[in-house]
């Protein structure tokens, strides 16, 4: 029988995740199909149960869901327990769903190496999307520098999951966290009021903004002319599936060619 799987938020008709695991499901020859599943805001634990009735595999979990998804689950991995949120579910029968958050080795791969001694990390914002940014540099002993609009928002983050690692700053001294900075992470949503952050030559250091296509295309041009190593978030978020797909199908899927097929809908559509 076809096993289910999906991606469950609210909006979700643009999600790119169908287009990647279906993709991958092909490719490697599992019988089962990926589904964009719209699910409002305070109705999943219903979506759940009517999934647990229909030969579901699992699920991803986007916006609004990822903190209903982690107390929705019988057992946790640690991972989305620190980070207090999950965006991978398994169902186990029985009623039991397995939570985990694939978000953090996502954003690892999709950055690349790091060098807990030598590099700097300054990360632009203190919302969601930053909590597991900062888990993973934490586990390698990072020097991070969180910056956001609200100090105390970033100072409770900070304590929560790096209180030795980490220091806060508002963002309006951006510039002068940059100077010093070897890696700068931008989790905020200025792209997607328009808004472009003016940075200083790069020189070859790495500027990694969390969102992509076209709300990222204007700050990553910017980057890329500054001389920056600049990169969007697609990466991360074919990362983040591939790590998904290994914990549903234990096999980790080609990351290549989930960027080809997403790049090439994004230019489709540009």
């Amino acid at each position: 029988m076809t096993k289910l799987l999906g991606v469950i938020g609210d909006p979700i008709a643009h999600s790119l995740s169908p287009l990647i695991h279906n993709g991958w499901l092909r490719d490697m020859g599992f019988n089962a199909t990926y589904e964009a599943m719209h699910v409002p805001d305070g109705a999943f634990g219903n979506a759940l149960k009517i999934l647990e009735k229909r030969e579901c595999l699992g699920v991803n979990v986007t916006l609004p869901h990822k903190q209903a998804a982690l107390r929705a689950a019988r057992e946790s991995s640690d991972a989305a327990q620190t980070i207090g949120a999950a965006n991978t579910l398994t169902f186990r029968g029985d009623g039991a769903w397995y939570a985990d958050n694939t978000d953090a080795p996502g954003f690892l791969e999709a950055l690349g190496a790091i060098d807990p001694v030598a590099d700097r990390v300054v990360i632009l914002g203190a919302g969601g999307s930053a909590r597991a940014v900062i888990h993973a540099l934490s586990e390698y002993g990072a020097s991070l520098s969180i910056l956001n609009r609200t100090l105390q928002k970033a100072r409770d983050l900070c304590e929560e999951l790096a209180p030795d690692l980490a220091e806060v700053a508002p963002i309006s001294q951006y510039k002068e966290y940059i100077e010093s900075a070897t890696i700068v992470v931008n989790t905020t949503s200025m792209g997607h009021r328009g808004d472009i952050l003016s940075l200083p030559g790069g020189e070859g250091r790495t500027f990694f903004d969390l969102s992509y296509g076209k709300i990222a295309a204007p700050q990553i041009k910017h980057a890329a002319d500054q001389g920056w190593n600049a990169i969007d978030g697609l990466t991360m978020l074919v990362a983040q599936a591939a790590y998904s797909f290994k914990i549903w199908f234990d096999e980790m899927p080609d990351l290549e060619s989930g960027l080809r097929r997403c790049r090439a809908a994004l230019e489709a559509v540009s």
